[in-house]
C-alpha cells in the first residue's frame, strides 16, 4: 500500500485526473445498473458521468497551462477518455436507449483514428486533435448524459443523429486531413 501511496504523490494533478477518471468508469457502469431507470435516482450515475467529463476537460488545461505533458498523460488520456464513453454506449445500447448503428459508429470512428495515429507515429508525424474531434467529443459526452436519464425520444433522437454525423464526419476529415500517413509517404 505504501509503494501505491508513493506513486500516486509523485503523479501530477493531471495524471491523477486522468487515473480518477478511470476508477469512475466501474462506478458510473454499477449505478447505470441499478439506477439507470429509476426517475428518482437516475441523477446518480449522470452525476458521476458529468464530473468524470469535467476531468477530462481539466486535465487538459492544467496540464497545458502549467506544462505538466508527461508520456503517461499523452498515452493514458485517450485511453481514459475512451474507456469512459464507450462503456457507456456499450451498456446505454444495451438498455435499448443509444441506438446499436450510432454505437457502432462512436466506436468505429475510434479505431480508425487510432490506426491512422499509429501510422502517423510510425512515420515520424503526430495527428493532433482537430476542432470537429473535439466537437464530436462533447456531443458524445452530451448525449451519454442525456440518455443517462432518459429514454429515447425525439429530442435524444436528434441528438443522436447530429452526434453520429459529426463522428462520421470527423473521421472523414481526420483522413482525408492525413491521407499521405495512409499513402506511406514520409
Amino acid at each position: 500500500m505504501k509503494k501505491i501511496w508513493e506513486a500516486w504523490t509523485e503523479l501530477n494533478l493531471p495524471n491523477k485526473l486522468t487515473l480518477v477518471r478511470i476508477a469512475m468508469v466501474p462506478l458510473y457502469l454499477l449505478l447505470l445498473y441499478y439506477f439507470g431507470t429509476d426517475k428518482t435516482l437516475c441523477f446518480l450515475p449522470l452525476l458521476v458521468f458529468a464530473a468524470a467529463a469535467f476531468t477530462d476537460m481539466l486535465d487538459g488545461k492544467i496540464a497545458r497551462k502549467y506544462n505538466l505533458i508527461s508520456n503517461f498523460g499523452k498515452f493514458m488520456d485517450p485511453i481514459a477518455d475512451k474507456l469512459l464513453t464507450h462503456t457507456a454506449f456499450i451498456m446505454l445500447t444495451a438498455m435499448g436507449r443509444l441506438n446499436v448503428a450510432a454505437c457502432i459508429i462512436f466506436i468505429a470512428r475510434e479505431f480508425v483514428v487510432s490506426g491512422l495515429r499509429l501510422c502517423a507515429v510510425e512515420q515520424g508525424h503526430v495527428i493532433a486533435a482537430g476542432m470537429s474531434g473535439k466537437i464530436k467529443t462533447v456531443l458524445q459526452m452530451i448525449l451519454v448524459m442525456l440518455l443517462t436519464v432518459t429514454e429515447r425520444g425525439l429530442i435524444p433522437n436528434i441528438l443522436m443523429l447530429a452526434t453520429a454525423v459529426m463522428t462520421l464526419y470527423s473521421m472523414g476529415e481526420y483522413v482525408w486531413q492525413n491521407r499521405s500517413v495512409l499513402g506511406g509517404a514520409k
